[in-house]
């Protein structure tokens, strides 16, 4: 039996995660996930393929926002989960230039204090519409990579475990739901799946990046596990581990929700 293990969400894209028991669906992902971003003085993008010290910032949610804690030393920074006013920029992700709304300076200082550069702090309101690439899906996305769900098994991590000398945890991956349940790497055929009663389409495996080398507690970067993957998990050069999914326009999970496979 399958069941969904846990969900995680990011409310600013490439800083820490946490988990919830429960979230709701939007037709972009997961309520409140990567709606926030930082960008650099041209408005390109940032993520800790770049500065993995952004994995030192965890956040966490509170009464009507969320709170970004700097673990080297507890400073916290409160924001709220959607910014209703402030400038828009054009901004840059993955080459795609978009529409979003502008946080006061007093929240990109705060960033720039803690990352020792300059950036801005950006939020994706809902009239912007970036879209998923229509080679594997339609609609759209918020600021994650490239599409609305990243789903990953229990089962699959387990595996790479027994093959590293020091074993990582899940959130190495980053991921938004997790499985437990079955084999590891089924999730590789699977095409399609409903967790509870909502229906969810795999549309590609996830290749990965030097981020899963990172340590999210401390932003310190090491070889594995993508060397080890590299010897077993290699298509086109890539390491795949986990799959890109879109799933509905509402809806709610809950942890321990059972989940039926289609291939």
């Amino acid at each position: 039996m399958h069941i969904l293990a846990s969900i995680h969400r990011y409310p600013v894209k490439s800083l820490g995660g946490h988990a919830v028991r429960e979230a709701r669906l939007t037709d972009r992902g997961l309520e409140h996930d990567r709606r926030w971003m930082l960008v650099d003085e041209q408005g390109r993008f940032i993520t800790q393929r770049a500065l993995p010290v952004m994995a030192c910032l965890a956040t966490a949610p509170d009464d009507e926002g969320f709170t970004v804690t700097d673990r080297r030393d507890g400073r916290r920074l409160r924001l709220p989960w959607v910014l209703a006013q402030g400038p828009e920029r054009t901004v840059e992700i993955w080459g795609t230039r978009v529409r979003a709304r502008e946080a006061e300076r007093a929240y990109a200082a705060w960033f720039s204090d803690r990352l020792d550069r300059a950036v801005h702090l950006v939020h994706l309101p809902e009239e912007t519409r970036r879209l998923v690439d229509p080679q594997y899906a339609t609609g759209p996305v918020s600021f994650a990579d490239g599409f609305p769900y990243l789903l990953l098994s229990q089962a699959s991590l387990d595996d790479l475990n027994t093959r590293l000398d020091t074993p990582v945890p899940m959130d190495r991956f980053r991921p938004n739901l997790v499985i437990a349940g079955g084999a590891a790497f089924q999730e590789d055929d699977w095409r399609s799946i409903r967790i509870g009663d909502l229906p969810f389409r795999l549309v590609k495996p996830c290749a990965r990046c030097v981020i899963p080398t990172t340590d999210q507690r401390t932003g310190l970067r090491g070889q594995e596990p993508i060397r080890t993957l590299a010897r077993y998990r290699s298509r086109d050069g890539k390491m795949m581990f986990g799959k890109n999914a879109v799933g509905p326009e509402a809806g709610v999970l809950r942890v321990g929700m059972p989940l039926a496979v289609g291939l």
